[in-house]
């Protein structure tokens, strides 16, 4: 894996494959994990560049996963989280994200986020 790709933290498998396959259409490299504690073992092997979080997840949550992985040496990818609530903003806010996509959402939306916080990260 290199260091210039995107970890997708998703619990939903089918999602998690649909951002997946779209990512690496638009010339991305992904990689995925189904919960937070999947996602805390890649970053501890890796570097993404960015990292799409969805909050509710099984094992360990959203929340966890960013509490945790704030607590490891930096540098730290930006976080973006991608989340169904009603207040996708506060949810964003509240684990300290670069950015937010509400579920559900189009393909022009996720690629649009991505691509602003990736030119941001490679510049």
């Amino acid at each position: 894996m290199s260091q210039s790709s995107v970890l997708v933290v998703e619990d939903d498998e089918s999602l998690r494959e649909m951002i997946e396959w779209v990512l690496s259409e638009e010339g991305y490299s992904v990689a995925t994990a189904a919960d937070g504690v999947a996602a805390l073992d890649f970053v501890q092997r890796e570097r993404p560049h960015l990292i799409l979080l969805d909050m509710r997840m099984p094992v360990l949550d959203g929340w966890g996963f960013a509490q945790a992985y704030r607590q490891l040496p930096v540098p730290h990818a930006p976080i973006l989280v991608v989340t169904a609530a009603r207040d996708a903003a506060s949810r964003s806010a509240e684990v300290d994200a670069a950015g937010f996509l509400a579920k559900p959402f189009q393909v022009e939306e996720l690629t649009r986020l991505i691509k602003l916080h990736w030119d941001d990260q490679v510049e």
